[in-house]
């Protein structure tokens, strides 16, 4: 059996659901990724005693290596290390050396505050300086240090907040303590399939064909995932089952090859940002609300490509602001192809760019008729000098899911428009 791991998510606000857990999935891949069985994924408030259950109840599962998140700050309720500690039956010790380099860390942060008493503020972060003995301590991030606590099983304590925890973990895995925990693990490959446009029923019915077909399709370990209307296959196997995932590759271009858009694990965003390469897009949103611009601008880079966006919510404003003829949405309404073409035609001339993209549709849960029912988005993708591409869809789903999935399928039209598919 390969190593074994468990996770502990801590902090109260995660527990109620006031900040979404995003250290546990994420770290969960990881381990996946290095071949560490994952047992369990455990989130709870910051009171001791909980936490020390949760360490209790993986290390009685016979995990190697426990990851614990959050708790490492300076205030009251920063309590893990010292949990752990006494979980691992270690004393805490002040690291002096680690006191001063978080000092430096909280002078360079503070250099431009003259209403700060820093003396203060060293001894409310020396807490921060408190490890178990004979602990290997990570260097800070932010301001708290992680730590791994050798034994059986090792305990890896890692920063609550994503932008300290992902970079350390990193540095974590090469420790020699965390290494010998995961001694044990087997090697594997994952491979990540996307596809678009694939209803799951679909896929399940090629899954059982491979079962059935395929040789060796036992040793692979499948997941899929419907994803904000995309559909996610992760395969993970050793690397001796590979010629069984390639013939399950086959299969899956051989059914559905016109719906897989990623191969390799990319999603759409990062595909339409490399196509965009040496062009400009607008867009011109009404449901959406600017979901779709957020889209667009939250890769690093975006505003290479991206010219502007306009959220014409209201028709009057599709008329100022984009030029829309009013007798044209007099006519067809503003949730029509001819309407959605008028808004793309605009912020092509308002924003000087080389192709836009429109989206107007009823998220509803109000506002639908029987010909034009809650959840018809009709999209137009307009390249300078091109026929416009158009589409029309209705998607299902309360209003936030609409609203989500109708950003989804204007980046997989403005991916084929892109190709010149």
């Amino acid at each position: 059996m390969s190593a074994r791991a468990g996770i502990v998510v801590t902090g109260t606000e995660v527990l109620t659901g006031r900040i979404q857990d995003l250290n546990g999935p994420w770290v969960a891949d990881r381990l996946l990724e290095l071949g560490v069985e994952l047992a369990h994924i455990t989130i709870c408030g910051d009171r001791p005693a909980d936490i020390e259950a949760q360490l209790r109840f993986l290390a009685a599962e016979g995990v190697d290596l426990i990851v614990t998140s959050g708790g490492l700050g300076p205030t009251a309720d920063d309590l893990t290390v010292a949990t752990v500690a006494r979980f691992c039956g270690r004393d805490l010790v002040l690291d002096t050396e680690l006191e001063e380099r978080i000092a430096e860390i909280l002078r360079r942060l503070t250099a431009r505050r003259s209403d700060i008493d820093f003396d203060s503020l060293r001894a409310a972060n020396r807490k921060q300086a408190m490890v178990p003995a004979g602990a290997t301590i990570l260097e800070p991030v932010g301001t708290a240090p992680g730590v791994v606590v050798p034994g059986s099983p090792t305990v890896l304590v890692l920063p609550g907040p994503p932008r300290e925890l992902q970079p350390m973990w990193r540095t974590a895995v090469e420790t020699d303590a965390v290494r010998d925990a995961i001694a044990g693990r087997t090697e594997y490959r994952q491979e990540t399939v996307r596809m678009f446009g694939l209803p799951e029923s679909a896929l399940a019915e090629t899954l059982r064909e491979g079962e059935r077909d395929v040789p060796g399709f036992e040793r692979l370990e499948i997941t899929t995932c419907l994803r904000r209307g995309e559909l996610e296959i992760v395969t993970r196997y050793e690397p001796d089952a590979a010629p069984a995932y390639q013939d399950l590759l086959t299969l899956l271009r051989d059914r559905h090859g016109s719906m897989i858009f990623s191969e390799d694990g990319s999603l759409v965003d990062d595909q339409v940002a490399d196509l965009l390469s040496g062009r400009t897009i607008a867009t011109a949103e009404s449901c959406t609300g600017g979901m779709l611009s957020a889209r667009l601008t939250d890769r690093a880079g975006a505003s290479a490509y991206v010219a502007g966006g306009a959220v014409c919510y209201a028709d009057t404003a599709k008329v100022d602001l984009l030029g829309v003829p009013a007798d044209l949405i007099a006519t067809h309404g503003a949730v029509s192809e001819p309407v959605a073409v008028a808004m793309a035609d605009g912020a092509l001339r308002r924003f000087g760019a080389d192709v836009a993209v429109a989206v107007t549709g009823i998220a509803g849960p109000g506002g639908g008729t029987d010909t034009k029912p809650v959840g018809t988005v009709c999209f137009c993708v307009r390249q300078a000098g091109s026929e416009p591409v158009t589409r029309t869809v209705r998607l299902p789903g309360n209003r936030s899911d609409v609203r989500e999935r109708s950003t989804t399928v204007a980046m997989h039209l403005l991916r084929r428009a892109l190709r010149g598919a």
